[in-house]
């Protein structure tokens, strides 16, 4: 497993090589004012499940108990790392007439948030043309904000 501690910066004589080490500096040496905000989307329930009688209310309520749980242990994940609770805050929500991927870059520009970090699932290259990749969605719209992909 690599050494998440270690950091490796691509450089070269660009403004946004120099964009890139500004952000690295910025966001290391500067721990004090971190703001996490952990970020948990769930699908709409499909044309087809509420046809076939799915309550949406009960589905919006057990998918938000489901991501409650979710976000709890995130966030006692950061917390085991002594980011204090102060810092750590949590959203929960549907996906409403659009992809996880453009609701993450909603929540992006509401919150003006500079850094989104997405992990890398892993879908086959025939699952990413028909469906798209969370990760490479957010990379390609990625304009005035830094991504991280964890893999």
């Amino acid at each position: 497993m690599a050494n998440w501690k270690k950091i490796l910066v691509a450089v070269d004589e660009t403004a946004t090589a120099e964009q890139a080490l500004r952000y690295v500096g910025e966001v290391i040496s500067s721990p004090a004012g971190l703001q996490i905000s952990l970020l948990y989307i769930y699908p709409e329930p499909s044309a087809a499940q509420v046809q076939n009688g799915l309550d949406v209310r009960d589905y919006q309520l057990q998918r938000d108990a489901a991501g409650q749980q979710i976000l709890a242990r995130s966030h006692d994940i950061l917390a085991s790392y002594g980011i204090p609770a102060e810092q750590i805050t949590s959203i929960c929500r549907m996906a409403t007439s659009e992809t996880i991927s453009k609701t993450i870059l909603q929540v992006q520009a509401d919150g003006e948030y500079g850094t989104v970090v997405v992990g890398k699932r892993g879908v086959s290259k025939a699952e990413e043309f028909l469906f798209g990749s969370i990760s490479n969605t957010m990379v390609r719209n990625s304009r005035g904000f830094a991504v991280l992909v964890v893999g």
